[in-house]
């Protein structure tokens, strides 16, 4: 087998690798590896979706985490206030779609009070089990959020890209607290820190293959997160691979002039911005439903200097590389959690595993600036390169020769 086909081969045993593992691994600790790996699949959602941006683009957003935000929370509201009901409340806002009632829910803060209690449960006391009411469905939330994040994507990019990267990081920082800032405040509407519930998602149970899963079951969201991994790096990989790819690293390379070759520069930074904004935002919707809950604290800048860190560590110019490096990272940053003993001390890795991952941070960064992955993933894929580079050269000086 050739060198250069081994990338390619590895990465299908790393697909079948997770395809396999929920049926496999059976140890006690099953769910919470099961989470860790849902976890980690979704950080390279992430990582891999910025890689794209910062690497390939070379625009360079602190936004990732609030794109996410703005899906995760447009999913949350949608679900939490929007219902369908066949006959009208007469105590919320509603409106008649066919045969059925759009139901708005009031908007009543984290009050528990019966005397508070909103619109539609008074309206379920009063009918005693009478009516069945809808709620609205999970993928309808989640198409939701995934378009509301294209859409802050290109409001911010039309006001933002046509200026140079360092005006993107700036305002991009600023929206993602912003955006923190006013959830937290709209404490009627949001919740504020205590967050928003979000159903399951899969709240009524699916089956699959004659088997039943509940809504707590790892297995469904596993695979649903796992192939939305597969489809946005099959995305990112074409677009990487096109035409478009070749713009936006000339965009990265020199701006100005990839505009004097006639490249709509703007365009293209507006629409690779909007797409990586998009994946975010899907990312967040999928997994505020998996965790059924969604604050302000999933915004932190923290978060968001998790992400990157995942993409420079893995590869900032490969979106593979990103991906595995976020897997990985995921699962380093668990495992760092467990506090070890040295004689009479006790380190306590809490604290401890976030200096430990700055450190890293820092090697990858002076001394493996293209991340740790992408150099394996070179060797495989290009070492082929020299070896025949050498040999034309050699036969183009023996032919020369010969013809001396």
């Amino acid at each position: 087998m050739k060198r250069q086909h081994i990338p390619a081969l590895a990465g299908l045993l790393i697909v079948a690798f997770f395809m396999a593992f929920p049926f496999l691994y059976g140890a006690n600790d099953y769910r919470y590896i099961m989470s860790l790996l849902i976890a980690g699949f979704y950080y390279a959602i992430l990582a891999s979706s910025w890689s794209m941006l910062a690497g390939y683009a070379g625009q360079f957003s602190f936004g990732h985490m609030g794109f996410m935000g703005v899906g995760a929370y447009t999913a949350a509201l949608f679900s939490h206030y929007f219902y369908l009901s066949p006959v009208p409340t007469e105590l919320c806002t509603e409106f008649l779609i066919g045969n059925q009632y759009l139901v708005i829910v009031d908007a009543i803060g984290v009050t528990s009070s019966t005397l508070n209690q909103d619109c539609l449960r008074q309206a379920l006391t009063i009918w005693d089990g009478s009516v069945q009411v809808t709620p609205m469905p999970v993928w309808l939330g989640i198409v939701l959020g995934t378009v509301m994040g294209g859409l802050f994507g290109l409001l911010i990019g039309l006001l933002v890209l046509p200026l140079r990267a360092a005006y993107l990081a700036l305002f991009t920082l600023g929206f993602s607290e912003i955006l923190r800032a006013t959830i937290s405040g709209e404490i009627a509407i949001t919740r504020g820190q205590a967050g928003i519930e979000m159903p399951y998602l899969f709240e009524q149970g699916i089956t699959l293959f004659g088997r039943y899963y509940d809504k707590t079951d790892k297995i469904p969201p596993y695979f649903v997160m796992f192939f939305l991994l597969l489809t946005c790096l099959a995305i990112l990989y074409y677009l990487a691979s096109s035409k478009f790819g070749l713009f936006v690293r000339a965009l990265r390379e020199d701006q100005d002039a990839a505009a004097a070759l006639g490249v709509n520069t703007t365009r293209y930074k507006i629409m690779v911005f909007v797409i990586t904004s998009m994946m975010a935002a899907l990312a967040g919707a999928v997994m505020g439903y998996y965790v059924n809950i969604i604050s302000p604290n999933n915004l932190m800048i923290l978060q968001m200097s998790l992400v990157v860190a995942m993409a420079v560590i893995g590869g900032i110019e490969n979106i593979f590389a990103a991906a595995i490096g976020a897997i990985i990272i995921q699962f380093v940053l668990e495992i760092l959690r467990n506090s070890f003993e040295i004689g009479p001390f006790t380190v306590d890795m809490t604290i401890w595993r976030l200096v430990i991952f700055g450190v890293l941070l820092m090697l990858t960064l002076r001394f493996a600036r293209n991340g740790l992955i992408i150099p394996i993933i070179d060797y495989f894929s290009r070492g082929h390169v020299a070896a025949e580079t050498v040999a034309k050269r050699t036969a183009g000086i023996d032919k020369a020769e010969g013809r001396s």
